[in-house]
């Protein structure tokens, strides 16, 4: 029996620390991986091109959209993004497990599309906690983050279409928290069956 990979989509309005928390369970997790998206949105400083995301100019974005390489797409604040569907599928058939950072827009396209998707989202523990956040970052200018700060409350309605909900209010316990949603369903019977075939067999025979 072939091992098929599990697709997790994790969503969070911004400030609420997901990309800190994937990136740390990717670390502490083998065989986990994030999909790259690919953005029109500008590089930011101490981000790489292939690594944070694949850059690119609106007009190749659309290109790709024409040609139906993108599994979501969606425009955030003004800037586009996208996840490579041929990609994703590929590694999931090669039994690998594959996080897509993606707002709740995304998620929704990828459960239609890929209903055994495992849907995560993460809420800050409060409101000043998302807007202190936001500041610290020190990437945008106080309308960008009043517009964001807006935009998070109708964000953060949409953890209701998830399947996991994680408050990031102590970063070591949402990391727990994420890291076991994943080995549990890893564990799940048809999930082991493929792993130990062999062994299973040897137990009934």
């Amino acid at each position: 029996m072939n091992r098929t990979g599990t697709l997790y989509t994790v969503s969070a309005p911004s400030g609420a620390g997901k990309t800190s928390l994937v990136n740390a369970l990717v670390e502490q997790c083998q065989g986990l991986q994030v999909s790259v998206s690919h953005t029109t949105r500008p590089i930011r400083p101490g981000e790489q091109d292939g690594v944070n995301y694949h850059f690119v100019p609106e007009s190749d974005f659309l290109a790709m959209l024409e040609r139906a390489e993108f599994l979501e797409h969606a425009r955030v604040f003004g800037n586009l993004y996208g996840t490579s569907g041929v990609w994703v599928e590929s590694q999931l058939k090669l039994g690998n497990d594959i996080i897509l950072e993606i707002d709740w827009q995304g998620a929704q396209q990828v459960k239609h599309l890929l209903p055994q998707t495992q849907a995560i989202f993460i809420l800050p523990p409060d409101r000043e906690s998302l807007l202190q956040r936001l500041k610290h970052r020190g990437q945008d200018d106080p309308t960008i983050i009043e517009k964001r700060m807006n935009v998070a409350v109708e964000e953060m309605s949409h953890y209701v279409e998830s399947d996991y909900l994680v408050v990031n209010k102590d970063f070591d316990q949402a990391l727990q928290e994420l890291h076991a949603i994943v080995i549990s369903h890893r564990l799940r019977t048809a999930r082991q069956q493929a792993a130990l075939g062999d062994m299973l067999q040897d137990l009934l025979n």
